[in-house]
C-alpha cells in the first residue's frame, strides 16, 4: 500500500471541505451577490424535497415554547394555547463560505423554499395567529422556521376532581402527507429545557398554570403507510383558590348553620321556618354560582355531588323537623306504634345514636267493669233494706195512729250511690285511656328523637368526610411534582 504524504492528505481534506462549504460562488461579500447565487440555486430545490436521494428521509426537528394559556373549555373539550413553533431542516447540497459571501445566515421568503407540511393532529379551529413571511437560511444549508401558532386543540378533560383537577393535553406534530420514509420527525429540545423556557416567557396568569411538559416520539400506522410524529404532553393545573372562596366556603357555612339548627327545640315552629329559609338561600346560591361549575355530558364533578347531597340533607332535615313537630302536637291521636318500627328504631337505631333503649313498663292497668254478681248484690241489698224498713214501720204503727210516710231515704241514697259509681267508672276509664294514649305518644316522640339524633349524626359524618376529601385532593394537587 502506497504511503500517503501528510501534505497531500491536508490538501485533499482542504479541497473536500472547500467544495462542501463553498458550493455557492459569491462574486463579492454583498447581499446582492448572495441573493443572486441563492436565486439560481433555490429555484431548483423548492419543488421537491431537498435531498440527494429520494430513498433518504429528511429529518425535521420540532420544538415549541408555550407562550400563553388562553383557556380550557370543558363543554367543548378544547384547549386554546399560543405557541412558538420552531422547525429546522437541512437543504442538502446548499452551502456557502461565510467570508466570501459576507454572512453566515440570511432571511429568505418562505415561498422561495420547500417547507415541510408539519401540522398538529389535534387542531380543532383555524389558526388565527399572525403570519411570518420569512425564515432563516444558514450557510450550512440549515433552515430555521420560527413562527407563532394559536392552537385550538381537542383535549380529553377529566373534571371529576374540579376545582382541584390536573389536565393532560397532547399536541402531536407530524407531516400531513409525507410518510416516515420521506420525513422523520425529531425532538428539538429536552422536556426540561422546554418547560423552563415556557415558564420564563409565559405571559398569562389566569385560571391555569403550566405544571409540566413531556415529549415522546411516536408513529401513526395506517393502511396506506407509517407516519413519524413527535407528541408534546402539556400538563396544566387549575388554580383552585377562586372556586374555594366563591363556592366551597359559602356552601360549608350554610351547611354548618343548618347543622347547628339541630340545637333548636324540635317541637318549635321556629326551627322549621329557619330551615326553610336556609334551603331557599342555598338554592339561590346554587343558581347564582351555576355558571362557575363545569358542564360535560360524560363525567359529573365531585363538587356537584357535594352540592346535591348538601341540598338533600337540608331537605331531609326539614322533613324530619316537620315529622317531629307533628308528633309533638298530634301524637295522642295516633294509633299504637307498629311492632317492627318500635323494634327497629327504639331497640337498634337508638343504640347506634347512643340513646339507651326504652324499657317496657311492668305496670298493669286494670279496667273496672260492673259484673253480674255486683248487680245482684246491689239488688239484694236494696230489697233487703226496703223490706226491713217496712217491717220496722209495721211494728211501731200498732199503737200509734198512722201518719203520712215521708220519702224513703234509702232509695235516695241508693240512687246517689249509683250515680256516683257511674261517674267514678267514667273517670277511671278516661284516666286509663289517657295513660294508654300517653304511652303511645311517648313512643312516637321517642321515635322522633332517635330520627333527629340519627340525622344529626349523618350530618356530622358527611361534613367530616367532605372536609377530609377536599383537603386530600387539594394537598395532592399542590404536591404534584412539576
Amino acid at each position: 500500500m502506497a504511503e500517503v504524504k501528510p501534505a497531500e492528505l491536508i490538501f485533499t481534506c482542504f479541497m473536500l471541505l472547500h467544495g462542501f462549504v463553498a458550493a455557492l460562488n459569491c462574486t463579492s461579500p454583498t447581499p446582492e451577490s448572495l441573493f443572486n447565487a441563492l436565486e439560481s440555486e433555490l429555484s431548483t430545490k423548492k419543488l421537491t424535497r431537498p435531498v440527494k436521494s429520494f430513498s433518504r428521509p429528511m429529518n425535521v426537528s420540532v420544538a415549541i415554547t408555550v407562550v400563553g394559556i388562553i383557556g380550557v373549555d370543558e363543554k367543548s373539550q378544547t384547549l386554546t394555547t399560543v405557541l412558538w413553533q420552531v422547525l429546522e431542516w437541512d437543504i442538502e447540497g446548499l452551502s456557502w463560505d461565510e467570508k466570501e459571501c459576507g454572512t453566515n445566515r440570511v432571511s429568505v421568503p418562505r415561498e422561495k423554499l420547500w417547507v415541510p407540511d408539519v401540522h398538529i393532529s389535534e387542531f380543532m379551529d383555524e389558526d388565527k395567529s399572525p403570519k411570518t413571511p420569512y425564515v432563516y437560511l444558514y450557510n450550512t444549508g440549515r433552515v430555521f422556521d420560527d413562527k407563532p401558532v394559536r392552537v385550538v386543540s381537542s383535549c380529553r378533560l377529566e373534571i371529576y376532581t374540579f376545582p382541584f383537577d390536573i389536565q393532560s393535553c397532547s399536541l402531536t406534530f407530524g407531516p400531513y402527507l409525507h410518510f416516515a420514509t420521506d420525513i422523520r420527525m425529531v425532538q428539538g429540545a429536552t422536556p426540561g429545557e422546554t418547560l423552563q423556557e415556557s415558564r420564563e416567557v409565559l405571559e398569562t396568569n389566569g385560571e391555569w398554570e403550566l405544571a409540566d411538559i413531556d415529549i415522546a416520539r411516536s408513529s401513526l400506522v395506517l393502511d396506506v403507510g407509517k407516519y413519524s410524529e413527535v407528541k408534546y404532553c402539556i400538563i396544566l393545573r387549575r388554580r383552585p383558590v377562586p372556586y374555594v372562596v366563591n363556592l366551597l366556603i359559602p356552601s360549608c357555612f350554610l351547611i354548618t348553620v343548618d347543622l347547628f339548627s339541630f340545637l333548636l327545640p324540635p317541637q318549635s315552629v321556629d326551627r322549621s321556618s329557619f330551615k326553610m329559609t336556609l334551603i331557599l338561600g342555598y338554592t339561590v346560591f346554587l343558581l347564582i354560582m351555576n355558571d362557575l361549575l363545569p358542564v360535560t355530558g360524560e363525567t359529573t364533578p365531585l363538587i356537584n355531588v357535594f352540592f346535591s347531597i348538601s341540598l338533600a340533607l337540608m331537605v331531609a332535615s326539614l322533613l324530619e323537623t316537620v315529622f317531629i313537630t307533628n308528633i309533638q302536637f298530634s301524637s295522642t291521636q295516633y294509633s299504637a306504634v307498629p311492632h317492627w318500627l318500635s323494634v327497629l328504631v327504639l331497640q337498634y337505631l337508638a343504640v347506634v345514636v347512643c340513646i339507651p333503649p326504652v324499657k317496657k313498663s311492668n305496670r298493669i292497668t286494670v279496667f273496672l267493669k260492673p259484673s253480674t254478681e255486683d248487680s245482684a248484690m246491689n239488688t239484694n241489698i236494696s230489697s233487703i233494706s226496703v223490706r226491713d224498713f217496712q217491717s220496722v214501720s209495721n211494728d211501731t204503727d200498732d199503737s200509734v195512729k198512722p201518719r203520712p210516710a215521708p220519702p224513703e231515704p234509702t232509695d235516695l241514697t241508693l240512687d246517689e250511690l249509683r250515680k256516683l259509681s257511674r261517674d267514678l267508672m267514667a273517670i277511671r276509664l278516661q284516666v286509663d285511656k289517657h295513660f294508654h294514649g300517653s304511652k303511645t305518644s311517648q313512643e312516637w316522640q321517642m321515635i322522633g328523637i332517635v330520627i333527629d339524633r340519627l340525622l344529626f349524626g349523618l350530618y356530622i359524618i358527611f361534613i367530616s368526610v367532605s372536609f377530609i376529601t377536599i383537603m386530600s385532593i387539594w394537598i395532592r394537587n399542590n404536591s404534584y411534582a412539576a
